[in-house]
């Protein structure tokens, strides 16, 4: 039972912050309105003022709900207004921390993985893709995320998804070889793989054949077999990314490295990824048995070093295992491997 009066003061709060959000909303949204390549400059200014003057979560909510409302349509979105939307959000991730990356990168992963399963007829799943392709293309997630969703792509490997392969490999396939050519050389063994044993399935084969040549030119690292590939606008954006960044923040260490499963499991098991993110689940680990049975394995150590492991007060198990590892490594790479085990 709520009293009266606390039921009318509960009330008036949320009246009162419904309209905040409702004023909010119609900010952020006259910014994107307005969002254009010469003027992106004073308008990621603005965001990150009302970054400082609203909640990090509020703002959050808003500016996803606004881009995903304008930016996931069922007809294509043209590449350039995309990543300039996209740049944008960069720019925050960079500038203001990197939950404005995480948390629009997950709500979009989200709904890319619910349109996936569902048969969808317009181009929403292509314009979803290409958002997280520009988010790799602008340092805000690491390769490992784009070669997971390539990986399941290939897994299903249906007419819809050779598709999805395709376009991902046009937007980001030259960077995915510079960043990791061992990765991308066995997803095209898989795919090479894939499409011999479902030769008889399609009537049509030229589009498997359209995209083991697509990949084979990729491997090559030959951009004249790609047709329609133009890495110009990306890289003029990019230009421009490095000057809007204010910190030395905009390399690799603000990226995201995270997995495609860690993203879709993140109401279970957390959000690793952004520093001091709260959450209220189950723990994380279950099964404590099974931790038991985990002994920690570091060979045979002297019980002089085991006595002085006891001096220096390692009471745990891995502070031991550690500390034995430091002190009877014969270089640096030895304890580096011996730790690594």
């Amino acid at each position: 039972y709520v009293p009266p009066h606390i039921r009318k003061a509960q009330e008036t709060v949320d009246d009162k912050k419904r309209e905040e959000l409702g004023r909010l909303k119609k900010m952020v949204n006259g910014l994107i309105n307005r969002l254009s390549e010469p003027n992106l400059s004073s308008i990621s200014g603005q965001m990150e003022e009302l970054y400082m003057a609203n909640s990090r979560k509020d703002m959050n909510d808003t500016l996803t709900d606004i881009l995903m409302n304008a930016c996931v349509t069922a007809v294509a979105m043209p590449a350039r207004l995309m990543m300039e939307h996209v740049l944008l959000v960069s720019i925050l991730h960079h500038n203001v921390g990197i939950e404005v990356g995480a948390h629009f990168l997950e709500a979009v992963v989200k709904k890319f993985d619910e349109l996936c399963k569902s048969d969808a007829e317009g181009k929403e799943c292509e314009n979803l893709l290409a958002l997280i392709a520009h988010l790799y293309n602008f340092h805000v997630v690491h390769c490992l995320l784009i070669f997971d969703i390539l990986k399941k792509l290939v897994s299903i490997f249906t007419e819809k998804e050779i598709e999805l392969i395709l376009f991902l490999l046009k937007n980001v396939g030259f960077s995915l070889r510079k960043d990791d050519a061992l990765a991308l050389k066995e997803l095209i063994t898989e795919a090479q793989r894939k499409a011999s044993t479902a030769e008889k399935k399609f009537q049509d084969q030229t589009r498997v054949r359209f995209m083991l040549e697509t990949m084979l030119a990729l491997r090559n690292n030959d951009m004249r077999k790609i047709p329609g590939y133009d890495p110009e606008p990306v890289e003029r954006l990019r230009k421009l990314q490095r000057a809007l960044v204010h910190s030395s923040g905009s390399g690799k260490d603000t990226q995201l490295r995270v997995s495609l499963e860690s993203l879709l499991s993140a109401d279970q098991v957390g959000r690793w990824w952004i520093i001091g993110s709260s959450w209220s689940g189950a723990p994380m680990i279950s099964d404590t048995k099974h931790q038991a049975q985990q002994k920690l394995h570091v060979g045979k150590v002297s019980s002089k070093i085991m006595e002085l492991a006891r001096k220096l007060r390692m009471n745990t198990d891995i502070r031991r295992s550690i500390f034995c590892v430091l002190m009877t490594s014969e270089d640096f790479m030895d304890a580096f491997e011996k730790l690594l085990k």
